[in-house]
């Protein structure tokens, strides 16, 4: 296994590349990229610029005005101003000179250690001279409780990325992992990964979102009905959201009536706002893997129907409920979290054997889990051997767990669905999934129709697809 390098070797294996050359621009936390390639020497080979525009007026005056300094829309106005300079002013030089722009809008700890560190970096940069330029962008919270720190570890995520994206484009998922190197363990998290651009038509980027919580680069990554990553935080601020956790292989109509009927009654609670609301398809990274392996092509079959039914998918790291919604209401500020749950799960979240690492056990799980503004919607089950429904007030639990059970029902975190398609409760997942793999009739009346579209057209969960004669006399 090679040594990896340190951060000044890197960044001193660029300076010493004489076709890498480009400008930074550094808001909000120091020029720490670009201070690290002058103190790694030879630095005239690859900085032709840095600035800090620092004063809102002076950032204004150059990038144009913006609602959000520190955000997406303004990182993309900064390297794409950058680099249209660097290939107007040094066109002399074109022929032999790959070009970047690096520009980043941090918000590091303020005085009072209020606020949370985060910010937005990115790459424009060209793999060949004279080429159309691809784009790297990357969203980061900062963990570390000292400004210092936090400018000193975005610095070397900088190096990092200006080395992986011109070493490492051929494995991007090397490249995704190469950029907390040298970084101290716990200081940064990267929630968001884009990569985009002519040499990267062929990228899913929400395979890299997966592997980003897998590799443990973050606890969570989201990607919207188009199929594009997007930022947790700001896709989440002040939203009222509503979840449902599945396995979702594939979704099913049983699905579709748990989001439909679960909304209804969420919509219906005091507080909740359509137009504020999004609903959120959550895959666990457990959901995902068979003996601790995944299967790419599986995960983008589900993330394909999925995001074909205009949901916002949510992968997370989270097994245990009261982490994901600790997690996710740090966001919503107090507004309503509705989880839609079916009987196994609600079993599962009164399962005390989940809660042992806990000092309170499952009293401390369920005061972070009851004590946000949250509310659990339970969707019956029916019972096959006996031919009847299920609901929450049909929980088997051990004489100490029901009064639990029977006061958060009282004071309305628990309630049972009150509609629900009767017709569609026999359907079951895995019985669907089979039938799809083995080319059996019957299942296309389990799925929604645009699942139905995407798994005979795309041959998704393995479908066996049949082949014209005209495909196969080209060879497809």
């Amino acid at each position: 296994m090679m040594r990896k390098l340190t951060t000044k070797e890197k960044a001193l294996k660029v300076n010493l590349d004489a076709s890498e050359y480009g400008s930074f621009a550094e808001i909000g936390g120091g020029q720490e990229v670009a201070a690290n390639f002058f103190k790694a020497g030879g630095a005239s080979g690859t900085v032709a610029k840095t600035m800090s525009a620092y004063d809102m007026e002076f950032s204004n005056a150059i990038y144009g005005k913006c609602k959000r300094y520190v955000s997406k829309e303004r990182l993309n106005t900064m390297i794409t101003h950058e680099y249209e300079l660097l290939i107007e002013r040094l066109k002399a030089r074109e022929e032999d000179t790959r070009f970047f722009a690096l520009a980043d809008t941090l918000e590091c700890l303020n005085y009072k250690k209020t606020n949370q560190g985060h910010g937005w970096m990115g790459l424009r940069f060209q793999l060949h001279p004279m080429s159309e330029p691809n784009d790297c962008i990357i969203h980061v919270v900062m963990k570390d409780n000292d400004t210092y720190r936090q400018q000193a570890q975005m610095g070397i995520v900088g190096v990092n990325l200006i080395y992986g994206c011109f070493n490492y484009f051929a494995n991007p998922e090397h490249l995704l992992n190469s950029l907390i190197d040298n970084v101290s363990p716990g200081s940064i998290e990267i929630d968001m990964f884009q990569l985009s651009g002519p040499d990267f038509e062929d990228i899913d980027n929400r395979l890299l979102a997966l592997k980003m919580v897998k590799n443990g680069l973050s606890k969570v990554a989201m990607f919207g009905p188009d199929g594009q990553v997007i930022q947790p935080s700001n896709a989440l601020y002040k939203k009222n959201i509503l979840m449902l956790r599945g396995r979702f292989r594939p979704a099913t109509l049983v699905h579709m009536d748990m989001l439909a009927k679960g909304k209804k009654q969420y919509l219906a609670q005091d507080g909740v706002d359509e137009d504020d609301t999004l609903t959120l398809a959550e895959l666990t990274l457990s959901s995902l893997s068979k003996e601790g392996v995944i299967d790419e092509q599986d995960f983008l079959d589900r993330a394909e129907i999925l995001c074909s039914m205009g949901l916002t998918v949510l992968i997370s790291n989270y097994e245990e409920y009261y982490k994901l919604v600790s997690y996710l209401t740090r966001f919503t500020r107090s507004k309503l979290m509705g989880i839609i749950l079916g009987m196994d799960n609600v079993s599962k979240i009164f399962d005390e054997q989940y809660y042992t690492s806990l000092k309170g056990g499952i009293l401390e799980a369920f005061g972070i889990l009851f004590g946000r503004n949250v509310k659990l919607f339970i969707y019956p089950q029916l019972n096959k051997e006996e031919n009847k429904l299920t609901t929450s007030k049909d929980l088997e639990l051990s004489d100490k767990l029901t009064p639990l059970y029977q006061y958060l029902v009282s004071i309305g975190k628990i309630e049972d669905m009150k509609e629900y398609n009767e017709d569609v409760l026999p359907i079951n997942s895995d019985e669907v999934l089979k039938m799809i793999q083995l080319g059996k009739t019957g299942w296309d009346m389990m799925v929604p129709q645009i699942a139905q579209d995407k798994i005979k057209t795309k041959g998704l969960f393995y479908y066996p697809v049949q082949k014209t004669k005209e495909s196969e006399f080209y060879g497809n």
